[in-house]
């Protein structure tokens, strides 16, 4: 087990200040050579390694194929340019009306919190997103209750990033406050890797403000693999679940990470184990850079046509697909063998 470095229970925070950023170090931590692994100089340059040590606790020491390992460390692949792949492959920033808010469907509101995460992952389709353009200073969420005033329609706001949950407490409820007060809003999604990569992200003072909170709370977790699990993350979403919160998950398809049916099955069956209900389970986004971890449609439909023999359809994630320009995400039907 890899330690956090302090005697006592640490505060969130203090464990997302002792994240791996050296990728000379975690491989030192897991026991392995340089030469177990691709060139990634290029690659960390241009997107830096950040993994908390929870998560690194949790990958498989001397494996250079770890699926959690795969998701974080950076590979000069990612350099070599790939026609079809772009910066901002959801085209959202022809859907920003206002700095930092996302309005792609016409009840739900993406409001981008902050450019920050816990861990910085290579298939990220935000990887590129210009989160310098769009930080929003306190009094800038003035700007975000203007707009959706003047949007009644809008009855969801989604809480994105980067990480909403990489915000102190002390702000996230004052924020939460104000939208509280929009008579038109029924309910507030957050989605989330924190909980995942550092479940001690979980405590007393989320929990407090999301259980007086009126509005349907949603926390749509991100994990992509079951290693990711562990008995920590299910008593933490145990919490979430005491004080009203919806817990579900949504993953990403990852060709070596989790594009076989065991991985698949493991992981809706430990999610579902630890109190979270599998929710989607997305085609790559086709970002620059992370043309690596692409399977096709026809693959992931097939993959999870088989995923569907084995499991009982409330732990089959929706196989999603998001097009831009359309009015809501496209579910892909499983492709089924015949026998």
């Amino acid at each position: 087990m890899i330690p956090i470095q302090n005697d006592t229970e640490s505060h969130w925070s203090m464990e997302l200040t002792q994240a791996i950023r050296s990728p000379s170090e975690l491989l030192t931590l897991l026991q392995l050579a340089p030469h177990q692994l691709p060139e990634s100089n290029n690659a960390e340059e241009a997107f830096k390694m950040l993994v908390p040590r929870p998560f690194v606790a949790r990958m498989e020491q001397g494996n250079p194929n770890d699926p959690l390992l795969r998701q974080v460390l950076a590979d000069n692949i990612e350099m070599t340019p790939v026609s079809g792949y772009s910066k901002d492959p959801l085209d959202e920033g022809n859907h920003t009306p206002r700095k930092a808010i996302v309005h792609k469907y016409k009840h739900r509101v993406l409001v981008i919190t902050t450019g920050t995460c816990a861990v910085n992952c290579r298939y990220c389709f935000r990887r590129h997103f210009p989160y310098s353009n769009n930080q929003l200073a306190q009094r800038e969420w003035d700007h975000v209750i203007e707009y959706l005033e003047q949007h009644p329609e809008v009855n969801e706001v989604i809480l994105s990033g980067g990480d909403p949950l990489m915000l102190k407490d002390s702000q996230l409820s004052k924020h939460v406050a104000r939208l509280n007060a929009l008579p038109q809003l029924k309910r507030l999604r957050i989605h989330s890797r924190l909980p995942v990569v550092i479940p001690s992200r979980v405590n007393h003072e989320l929990l407090a403000w999301m259980a007086s909170s009126p509005l349907d709370i949603v926390l749509v977790l991100h994990s992509n693999h079951g290693n990711e699990i562990n008995q920590e993350i299910a008593a933490k979403v145990s919490q979430l679940k005491q004080v009203g919160v919806t817990v579900l998950n949504q993953g990403v398809l990852l060709k070596g990470v989790n594009d076989s049916v065991k991985a698949q099955v493991d992981l809706s069956e430990r999610l579902f184990a630890a109190g979270i209900l599998p929710y989607y389970m997305f085609t790559f986004d086709p970002i620059e850079g992370g043309a690596h971890f692409d399977i096709s449609v026809t693959e992931a439909q097939k993959l999870m046509g088989q995923v569907a023999e084995i499991l009982p359809g409330y732990l089959m994630p929706r196989l999603a697909k998001e097009i831009p320009g359309q009015p809501a995400k496209t579910v892909l039907a499983p492709s089924l063998s015949d026998h």
